[in-house]
């Protein structure tokens, strides 16, 4: 098993961060690596770590402003060649559809259940694909 795997957590707001980190943990799962975050406030800033690489998992916030989480997961399915998975954070569940339109591969509502959470991130670190080091 690899030793520890990155997720990029995307919220122009800290405190929505601060609550993925909290909830997930260090290991969401027995059964996959220790995590460690990769913050993101911009739009910027998450294209620039992706093209760096090395993210496992990206946990976006679909309420994010002014780039909401939802348009960022189609923009990075479309254009990030072999894309971490992707978790989107939604406001209510009938937002569930627009997840599906964004191509994300897992949602969970916000505010943010740890339990759900860290199940729907585990499930991302067991399928994901190997590490992109690059585009």
């Amino acid at each position: 098993m690899q030793q520890t795997a990155t997720v990029l957590v995307y919220s122009d707001d800290a405190n929505t961060r601060e609550q993925v980190r909290l909830a997930a943990g260090r290991r969401p799962a027995p059964d996959v690596p220790r995590v460690e975050y990769l913050e993101c406030a911009t739009l910027p800033a998450v294209l620039s770590a992706l093209d760096k690489g090395g993210v496992d998992v990206c946990v976006l916030d679909g309420e994010a402003v002014p780039a909401g989480g939802m348009g960022v997961c189609r923009q990075l399915k479309d254009e990030i060649f072999h894309c971490p998975p992707v978790l989107v954070l939604i406001g209510r569940p009938q937002d569930a559809w627009l997840a599906t339109w964004s191509r994300a591969d897992a949602a969970v509502t916000h505010p943010v259940d740890p339990m759900a959470l860290a199940e729907a991130l585990a499930g991302l670190l067991r399928e994901r694909r190997p590490v992109n080091s690059g585009s």
